[in-house]
């Protein structure tokens, strides 16, 4: 995602939640995921198991089970602001919840206030890298770059790097992306549910969207949002009363990637 007017990715990121798979272990993956509505973890797609070989987290096997302690996983992938980022953290502050935000460096140097208080408000915040690209047929030195100019940015503005969780742009990846990305020393984070609020021409209905938000909670949940959306923006105080009204916690990513 990148400031409107400079790049839109909007068709990318679709193919990124809703395509199957271009390539096997060796070639080019989009991530997606089977929803359901019978509050279930999704099953690990079968062609993306060797992604567990380097640090891919997008199941919580400690509390996929129903039965287990309940926790949900914030997320929010954020490239600019226009508004909506500040209202999702003050929704977040005022339900004393924290998220994990995948940040660019456009955000870090023009709003670089956005991510003092992420930190100073006890979020994690995390590399979704630098500009954006899809890096799954990239090479290892343009990978390296693309995070550490996301570290760079980072560490300027709030004197420390990002924590060491990176979500591939575009949900693309590759086996050779996910093997240099765990060499940096990274968790590759994907997620169990996402919708399309990332087109801020076109937002979807707020009570629908709520409505769709619930309906698919379940334990481990790693849940993507983009804190652009005016519509999550508008529900994301109401959506984090219904998480908590259905016994949910919210997780952390030191939790979940068991760092």
């Amino acid at each position: 995602m990148k400031r409107a007017g400079i790049v839109t990715v909007t068709f990318l990121l679709l193919a990124a939640m809703l395509a199957l798979p271009v390539g096997a272990a060796g070639g080019e993956c989009h991530w997606y995921f089977h929803k359901n509505k019978e509050h279930k973890q999704p099953p690990i797609p079968s062609e993306f198991a060797f992604a567990e070989r380097y640090g891919g987290v997008y199941i919580d096997h400690k509390h996929g089970d129903e039965n287990a302690d309940k926790v949900i996983y914030l997320t929010f992938d954020a490239g600019y602001e226009n508004g909506n980022v500040e209202k999702v953290l003050n929704a977040l502050r005022g339900a004393d919840a924290k998220g994990a935000f995948f940040v660019l460096s456009n955000l870090a140097k023009s709003n670089p206030d956005l991510l003092r208080r992420m930190a100073a408000e006890g979020h994690t915040i995390c590399n979704h890298t630098a500009r954006h690209p899809n890096l799954s047929h990239a090479s290892k030195e343009k990978i390296e770059k693309e995070i550490r100019d996301l570290e760079n940015a980072v560490e300027a503005v709030i004197g420390q790097k990002p924590a060491p969780y990176f979500r591939p742009p575009e949900g693309s990846f590759s086996e050779g992306m996910l093997k240099t990305v765990q060499e940096m020393g990274y968790y590759t984070v994907f997620w169990s549910f996402a919708y399309a609020d990332w087109d801020n021409a076109r937002q979807p209905d707020p009570e629908a969207s709520l409505q769709k938000l619930v309906a698919h909670l379940h334990n481990g949940e790693v849940l993507l949002l983009h804190p652009t959306s005016a519509t999550n923006a508008a529900i994301l105080p109401r959506l984090l009363a219904a998480i908590k009204q259905a016994g949910y916690r919210f997780g952390t990513m030191e939790e979940l990637c068991g760092a």
